[in-house]
C-alpha cells in the first residue's frame, strides 16, 4: 500500500492534488441549506489540518478506467467510461460519482489516499472531493473556479450521503488557514481568521477515538428537527450561531480565556441536539485531557465517535498527549495547513 507522499510522486504525465481536512471549532450544521437562512449573521468557523488527502490521475492507452484507494485497499475496474456510467452501485462510489460527473476520454488510473483514520469527523471524505474533483477538471481541460468546484463535491457529495450537507467542510481543503466560512442570503463566503497559526499549533491537540462515526445520520436528525420547528433545537442554533461569532472575534483578538468558554459553551449546547453525540469512550478522554492541561474540548464533526479537538495551556502538549495515549486514545499531529488543495508535479523516478 503505498503512502500519500510516494503516490503523488511517483509515475510520469499525470495531475496530482492534495487538500487538508479540518477541524471545527464553532458553527457546524448551521451551514446546512437552509438553516441558517433562520439565523442572521451565522457562520462557521475551522481550521485547515496539516492531515492530507490526495488525487493522482494517469492517463494510459485505451479505454479501461482503474480506480484504487491506497488508504483503504479498494480497487474497482471498468471497461471504459460506458461500463462506468451504466453501473448503480460502486465499490469507490466517492471517485466513480465524481468521473460521472467529469467524464473524462480515454483510458486512466486514478488513485486515492486519505491520512485522516475511517469516520474521523475531520471531513476526510469533503476533502478528497475537493483533491479528485480538481484533478479531474484540470485532467478533462476544464477551467472551474474553486468555488464551483466546491458545488460540485457538495452536490456530489449529497448523491453519495442521500442527506442534505453543508458547505464548510470544502472552505478548509480549498484554502487552508483559519476560515469563518459565512453564511448569508446572498451567498457563502470565506474569510481567512487573522490569527497567529504558529500560536494554533502551540495551543490545540487533536486525538481520535477509534471509533468511526456516520455524520449523516446525526445530521439529518438534527436538521429534521429544526425543520420541524421544535423550539429546543431552533435555539439552540441560535446560540451555535451568536458563539459562532464570538469565536471569530475571539480568535482575532487572541482572547484565549474567551476561545475557552465559547468551546465548551458549544459542546455543551451540541450535545443536547441528539442523543448519542458523545460516547462514554469521548467523555473519558476528554476528562483526562483536561485533567491534564487541556482547558476546553469539543467533538469535531456530529460526534457519536470520530476526533476531538482540545484547547490546551501552551506547553502542555505532551502531557495532554501522554495521557490520551494511556487511557486509549490515538493522539493525531496537529498543525494547522497552510495552503489548501495543491498541485504536484509528478515527475517519474529515475534509477
Amino acid at each position: 500500500m503505498k503512502t500519500l507522499a510516494q503516490m503523488i510522486s511517483h509515475s510520469g504525465e499525470a495531475v496530482a492534488t492534495t487538500a487538508p481536512c479540518r477541524a471545527d471549532l464553532a458553527g457546524g450544521t448551521i451551514d446546512i441549506w437552509p438553516l441558517y437562512l433562520f439565523h442572521p449573521g451565522a457562520l462557521s468557523v475551522n481550521i485547515a489540518l496539516n492531515i492530507l488527502t490526495a488525487c493522482k490521475i494517469t492517463p494510459h492507452a485505451g479505454r479501461e478506467i482503474l480506480l484504487k484507494s491506497h488508504d483503504t485497499g479498494g480497487e474497482e475496474h471498468f471497461a471504459g467510461l460506458d461500463e462506468l456510467l451504466a453501473k448503480r452501485e460502486y465499490q469507490l462510489p466517492l471517485a466513480a460519482y465524481l468521473v460521472r460527473y467529469f467524464q473524462p476520454g480515454g483510458g486512466f488510473l486514478l488513485e486515492t489516499h486519505s491520512e485522516s483514520p475511517a469516520g474521523a469527523g475531520i471531513s476526510g471524505s469533503s476533502a478528497l472531493m475537493i483533491a479528485t474533483a480538481s484533478a479531474l477538471a484540470r485532467f478533462t481541460g476544464r477551467e472551474i473556479d474553486i468555488e464551483q468546484i466546491r458545488v460540485i463535491a457538495q452536490n456530489v457529495e449529497a448523491q453519495l450521503i442521500k442527506v442534505p450537507t453543508g458547505c464548510q467542510d470544502y472552505y478548509p481543503a480549498m484554502y487552508g488557514g483559519v476560515s469563518a466560512v459565512h453564511l448569508e442570503i446572498g451567498g457563502v463566503w470565506r474569510e481567512a481568521v487573522r490569527v497567529s497559526l504558529d500560536e494554533m499549533d502551540e495551543r490545540f491537540v487533536l486525538f481520535y477515538t477509534g471509533a468511526p462515526r456516520q455524520s449523516g445520520i446525526n445530521n439529518w436528525q438534527v436538521f429534521k428537527q429544526h425543520i420541524d420547528g421544535n423550539p429546543r433545537v431552533v435555539q439552540n442554533f441560535a446560540e451555535i450561531a451568536r458563539i459562532a461569532q464570538a469565536m471569530r472575534v475571539a480568535l482575532v483578538a487572541g482572547q484565549w480565556d474567551d476561545v475557552e468558554r465559547l468551546i465548551h459553551d458549544e459542546w455543551t449546547l451540541r450535545r443536547t441536539n441528539v442523543p448519542g453525540i458523545a460516547t462514554p469512550l469521548m467523555e473519558k478522554l476528554i476528562d483526562v485531557a483536561l485533567r491534564h492541561g487541556g482547558r476546553a474540548a469539543k467533538v469535531c464533526g456530529a460526534g457519536g465517535g470520530g476526533c476531538v479537538i482540545v484547547l490546551i495551556e501552551k506547553g502542555m502538549r505532551y502531557q495532554v498527549e501522554a495521557s490520551i495515549r494511556d487511557h486509549g486514545g490515538q493522539p493525531l499531529d496537529f498543525r494547522v495547513a497552510r495552503a489548501g488543495v495543491t498541485f504536484h508535479s509528478a515527475q517519474a523516478h529515475k534509477g
